[in-house]
């Protein structure tokens, strides 16, 4: 996949239906916090609602269409110099590098966007492999396994705990 062709930009109202093409397969929601969304509508709210008042959620684009997203939400009070980094991408679009791309992409950004942060980190589950792979190939550094650490879909699950410092080289 050309990188010219992969960009990141802010959610816009009218990528609803592009939107509910990536986000409406259970494969791509299964682990993520939030439910399959089912019609043009819901995505609609979604974008509207979740997505253009974060601080920062970016659709991940191939040629400016919606394929995923990713996201950061700073921690606060004496955690704000971390914040955990979420991201989805279309099934269609697995096994091609864009998740990877939109990471290396993405951490500068953030760090600039918010100087004070230090650390990004991201939760796996243990069977969410080709995920774990996205971020290794992206330079981020697995530091542990958490035993029934996190809560997704009504299963309390085991997760690895990645990270990337301000400090890191993004892998090439």
């Amino acid at each position: 996949m050309e990188s010219s062709r992969i960009s990141l930009r802010q959610f816009k109202l009218s990528d609803a239906e592009d939107f509910l093409n990536w986000a409406s397969d259970d494969k791509v929601t299964h682990y993520l916090r939030w439910n399959t969304i089912t019609s043009t509508q819901e995505a609609f709210n979604h974008i509207q609602q979740v997505a253009i008042p974060h601080p920062w959620r970016h659709s991940i684009c191939l040629d400016d269409r919606s394929i995923g997203y990713i996201s950061v939400r700073p921690e606060s009070g004496g955690d704000r110099h971390r914040t955990h980094i979420g991201y989805a991408v279309g099934s269609d679009y697995w096994g091609l590098g864009i998740a990877t791309m939109a990471i290396k992409m993405a951490i500068p950004r953030v760090f600039e966007k918010f100087p004070f942060l230090v650390r990004l980190e991201a939760l796996v589950e243990e069977e969410n492999v080709g995920s774990q792979r996205v971020l290794a190939k992206a330079g981020f550094v697995r530091e542990g396994f958490l035993r029934k650490y996190g809560f997704n879909k009504g299963e309390i699950r085991d997760m690895y705990i990645y990270s990337f410092l301000k400090t890191d080289e993004i892998a090439l």
